[in-house]
């Protein structure tokens, strides 16, 4: 299983990150094989046909399983990484991906964000979205125990989406 973290967290290194990581490790059982961190594609961003956003996008767009991780801004995911998302082919950018929509917040007020605000443009996209979206309190994801008890659940099912056909 090829698994990558997209970090769409305009601060490198970040909680986001940490959390994304531990997501994909605890649904695949492996660290990612891959991270991006959106932030690190820089104001290419904001072109068209720049290698380097190609091969991104190519790399997330190859992937069994792939984290979308951001922070909760404005109850919704980042504009970094929107920019991001807007890279791939529509209906078609993400097919047959297994995404997971990861947000990370400072407070339960947004507990919904990453189903109702990051979830439905990964299906736009064209991934499987069967998991559903996790939200993380910053403060707590570390100890809370909440990313465990998410692989715990939703891993068995990653294994069966991603299982190659015979």
């Amino acid at each position: 299983m090829f698994v990558t973290v997209v970090v769409g967290n305009p601060k490198r290194n970040s909680r986001t990150r940490a959390a994304a990581e531990r997501v994909a490790e605890a649904l695949s059982g492996n660290p990612a094989d891959c991270v991006i961190e959106v932030v690190d594609l820089g104001p290419a961003l904001l072109e068209w046909g720049d290698d380097d956003i190609a091969a991104a996008v190519a790399t997330v767009g190859r992937s069994d399983l792939a984290v979308i991780a951001t922070p909760t801004y404005k109850a919704t995911y980042t504009g970094l990484l929107k920019t991001f998302l807007d890279k791939f082919a529509g209906a078609t950018g993400m097919q047959d991906v297994v995404a997971v929509p990861v947000m990370v917040g400072g407070a339960m007020d947004h507990a919904l964000a990453a189903e109702l605000t990051l979830k439905p443009v990964l299906a736009e996209l064209g991934a499987t979205t069967a998991l559903p979206g996790l939200f993380l309190l910053e403060s707590e994801f570390e100890s809370d125990g909440r990313i465990d008890a998410y692989g715990h659940r939703w891993a068995p099912v990653v294994a069966r989406l991603t299982r190659p056909l015979l």
